[in-house]
């Protein structure tokens, strides 16, 4: 029986990024500078008596952010929602134009419509099902990220003007 790992366990979350990187476990745990057998040990869902530490699971996301693992942030999202919170991707801007701002405002409305399409798509049969509620999670975090960059991108076209 396959295991079908949860975006908003923030174990399981963990777990799916570190795998995903480039190499593998054996790859982290080498960059890490442990042995891959204990770092499967303190992600594996299924092992209870290991754990990673604040500061393992902050480098662990870091090497996969740098390493461009795909939504390497989600294990702190689920982490976060756990706790009725969310976090926003913060982007680093240089310039902003008028232009920059405007296509901005249209990136967050069309993530907005994600959320309310995939929310209206969970609810037609009455149910939300694990996999459409990882999915809502999902459009939220763009939904969130795409706010964020656009209050990035106002903060920035401000400073520019003063």
């Amino acid at each position: 029986m396959t295991r079908r790992y949860s975006d908003m366990n923030q174990h399981d979350a963990l777990y799916k990024v570190a795998r995903a990187y480039p190499g593998g476990l054996e790859a982290l745990a080498t960059r890490m500078g442990v042995s891959v057998n204990v770092l499967r040990n303190k992600l594996a869902p299924g092992i209870e008596s290991h754990y990673p530490s604040f500061e393992e699971l902050s480098v662990i996301i870091e090497f996969c952010h740098e390493a461009g693992v795909k939504e390497a942030h989600m294990p702190l999202h689920a982490l976060l929602s756990r706790h009725g919170m969310a976090a926003f991707v913060i982007p680093e801007q240089d310039e902003v134009s008028e232009d920059d701002l405007s296509q901005t405002v249209c990136r967050v409305m069309s993530q907005v419509g994600d959320v309310a399409e995939a929310v209206s798509t969970a609810l037609l049969d009455g149910v939300i099902t694990d996999a459409e509620a990882d999915l809502i999670e999902r459009e939220f975090q763009g939904a969130l990220t795409a706010l964020g960059e656009w209050r990035a991108r106002i903060r920035a076209h401000r400073k520019q003007r003063e």
